[in-house]
C-alpha cells in the first residue's frame, strides 16, 4: 500500500477502520499494515468489531501471528461466544483443516440451530469439496427454516442444474418468483430452465416467462432472444394454423425489438442476428 500518515493517532486509525467496516471495504493489506504500525500496542483498548476486522484481514493475508493474537483477546473476553467459535472455524479452513472447521461449525449448530452464518458456511464447504449431494441436502434443511432467503434458493437452483435436475431447479425459481414476481431475471431464468426441459407444455411456459421478462425490462436482449427461440420452436410444432400464425407474429416482434436494442451500439451484431434468422424456417400458414 502507499504509506499512510504514521503520525495518525490510534483513535484516528480506529475511526478509519470503522468507516471501512460501514462501507464494507475489505482493504486487508492496509488494515494489517496500520495494525502493526499503530494499533497493536493499543489492542487492549479496541472493541470486538475492530479486532474481528483485523482478524479477517490477517486470514486474508495469511498473517497467522496477527490472527492468533486477535483471536486470543476475543476468546479471553468472550469465552463462550459462538461467534468466536466461528472465527476459529475460519482459521481452520485457512490452514487446510476442513474437518476441524466442520466440527466447530457443527458444534455451533448444536448450540444454536438458527445460526445462519454457520449453516451457510457448512454448505459452502461441502460444495467446495465437490460433495454437491450433501450441499443440496444441507441447503434443503436450511430453507425449511429460512424460506424467504432468496440467495439460498438461487444457490439450490444452481446445484440442481449441476445435476441436471431441471424440475427441481424450476421449483426453486418458482419460489423466487413468489417472493419477487417483478424480477425480470427470475422470469428469464425460469423460462430458460423450462426451455431446456423441452416439450410443448414447457415451451409454452418458457415463452410466457420470456415475454414477461421482456415486458418488465424491454432492454433484456437475452429474454427477447428467448421469446424468439421459443416462439420459433412452437411454430415448428404447431398443428393449428391460427396458433402457428400467432407464434410467427411473436417471433417477428421479438426480432424487431432485438435489432432496435442493438441500434447505436458500438459493435454491429446485425449480421450475426441475420445469420441466425436465416437458420430459422418460419413461414406463414397458407
Amino acid at each position: 500500500m502507499a504509506p499512510y500518515d504514521v503520525n495518525l493517532s490510534w483513535t484516528e486509525v480506529r475511526d478509519i477502520f470503522r468507516v471501512w467496516r460501514e462501507e464494507k471495504e475489505r482493504k486487508s493489506r492496509e488494515i494489517i499494515d496500520m495494525w502493526l504500525l499503530t494499533l497493536k500496542p493499543m489492542a487492549h483498548k479496541l472493541g470486538d468489531e475492530l479486532l474481528e476486522q483485523v482478524y479477517l484481514a490477517a486470514l486474508d493475508c495469511h498473517k497467522m501471528d496477527v490472527a492468533d493474537s486477535c483471536l486470543t483477546i476475543l476468546g479471553r473476553e468472550f469465552p463462550q461466544s459462538l461467534r468466536v467459535r466461528r472465527l476459529l472455524a475460519m482459521r481452520c479452513e485457512v490452514l487446510g483443516d476442513e474437518q476441524m472447521a466442520l466440527n466447530h461449525l457443527e458444534y455451533i449448530l448444536n448450540e444454536d440451530k438458527t445460526n445462519v452464518a454457520a449453516r451457510k458456511r457448512i454448505i459452502a464447504m461441502y460444495k467446495s469439496r465437490g460433495n454437491t449431494a450433501k450441499a443440496i441436502s444441507e441447503l434443503n434443511e436450511y430453507l425449511k427454516s429460512f424460506m424467504s432467503d432468496q440467495e439460498g434458493w438461487q444457490e439450490l437452483c444452481d446445484l440442481y442444474l449441476l445435476h441436471q435436475e431441471f424440475s427441481r431447479a424450476a421449483f426453486c425459481m418458482e419460489e423466487l418468483l413468489l417472493n419477487s414476481p417483478h424480477n425480470h431475471l427470475y422470469h428469464q431464468r425460469f423460462a430458460e430452465i423450462k426451455y431446456t426441459q423441452g416439450g410443448i407444455e414447457n415451451m409454452e411456459l418458457a415463452k410466457a416467462h420470456f415475454c414477461q421478462a421482456a415486458k418488465l425490462n424491454p432492454n433484456n436482449v437475452r429474454a427477447l432472444f428467448g421469446v424468439l427461440q421459443s416462439a420459433n420452436n412452437l411454430a415448428q410444432n404447431a398443428k393449428v394454423p391460427s396458433k402457428k400464425k400467432e407464434y410467427i407474429k411473436l417471433a417477428a416482434w421479438a426480432s424487431k425489438h432485438i435489432q432496435e436494442c442493438y441500434q447505436g451500439a458500438s459493435e454491429n451484431p446485425i449480421a450475426a442476428i441475420e445469420a441466425m434468422f436465416g437458420q430459422m424456417q418460419l413461414s406463414s400458414p397458407a
